[in-house]
């Protein structure tokens, strides 16, 4: 079993910054994947960004440019840096894990990002 705890939401104004932080306990060597999902009010929770072991990264398109994902397999911690917020990028933000096969079966309580416009 992994444990994923998140930190670092917050309230921010449009154009603002933040740090989110995922740290990972238990079985982490079994970790491959990390990423962070997002689900805003009345939608469905999507991936924003991802990471491998060997740091290939991917992003969805709205935030290219904006956010990045890093990891510390040492420490056994996920970061993601969101700049130039927007409103549309509210929402409960999420760390999941996952081996190299199948889905993202570990995921953290989630952590409030409220942006005002």
């Amino acid at each position: 079993q992994v444990q994923l705890v998140e930190s670092g939401g917050g309230l921010v104004q449009a154009g603002g910054s933040l740090r989110l932080s995922c740290a990972a306990s238990g079985r982490t060597s079994s970790i491959y994947f990390m990423a962070w999902f997002r689900q805003a009010p009345g939608k469905e929770r999507e991936l924003v960004a991802g990471i491998s072991i060997v740091g290939r990264t991917y992003y969805t398109d709205s935030v290219k440019g904006r956010f990045t994902i890093a990891r510390n397999n040492a420490k056994n911690t996920m970061y993601l840096d969101l700049n130039s917020l927007k409103p549309e990028d509210t929402g409960v933000y999420y760390c999941a894990s996952k081996e190299e096969i199948g889905t993202y079966n570990s995921w953290g309580q989630g952590t409030q990002v409220t942006v005002s416009s």
